[in-house]
């Protein structure tokens, strides 16, 4: 699981490289003219559509348009999903944003981590998320590496008020004739979410 994991971030980096690339050759071979504002409003969007290119242009496309769901928690948290693809390693990526929609600071609830003893060794993350597979009736849980850390957003503990946290869940990917699950986080609500890739 965990060179999955590794090559999933080399590849995160090889983007990240281009897209700075990109954005370099593309400030250095400006007209060298005027430098009024519609000049530089072209090379923002010149830049913000080559990182909208990177390794995965569908799921970031999402990161601007509307999520694929909201889920709320409690004391204000709520957790939007804003893409959920299909991975050639042979599971799915669940990225989102954690964000605290209330007046005050809100500590996590721990039991977004789960119960099982493998994952609480490892402190607070999304270990508790699942995916249903009404199709196929299977439940799919949060990938582990060879440690038994979950593959998910760890570390945190409390968000600000306004404030949001992105995160990231892996699970293992269900039969390609499936492209509709159930997502679950405890003391969040479900919701249903569309499997791309």
């Amino acid at each position: 699981m965990s060179v999955r994991f590794a090559a999933k971030r080399r590849r995160g980096m090889a983007a990240l490289t281009l897209v700075a690339g990109l954005v370099v050759g593309a400030a250095g071979c400006g007209s060298g003219g005027s430098a009024d504002s519609g000049d530089s409003n072209k090379h923002e969007s010149s830049a913000s559509t080559s990182s909208a290119t990177g390794s995965q242009p569908s799921a970031q496309e999402r990161d601007s348009e509307a999520p694929l769901a909201e889920l709320k928690g409690t004391s204000g948290l709520l957790l939007q999903i804003t893409s959920a693809q299909r991975e050639a390693g042979g599971f799915v990526t669940v990225n989102g944003n954690l964000k605290n929609d209330g007046p005050k600071r809100v500590t996590v609830p721990a039991l977004v981590r789960g119960d099982e003893t493998e994952i609480l060794r490892h402190g607070m993350s999304l270990g508790g998320a699942t995916l249903i597979d009404d199709k196929e009736k299977k439940r799919y849980y949060v990938l582990r590496d060879t440690d038994g850390r979950p593959l998910t957003t760890t570390g945190f503990s409390s968000i600000k008020p306004g404030d949001s946290l992105p995160v990231f869940m892996q699970f293992p990917a269900p039969p390609a004739s499936t492209t509709q699950v159930t997502f679950q986080l405890p003391t969040f609500a479900s919701a249903a979410i569309q499997i791309s890739g």
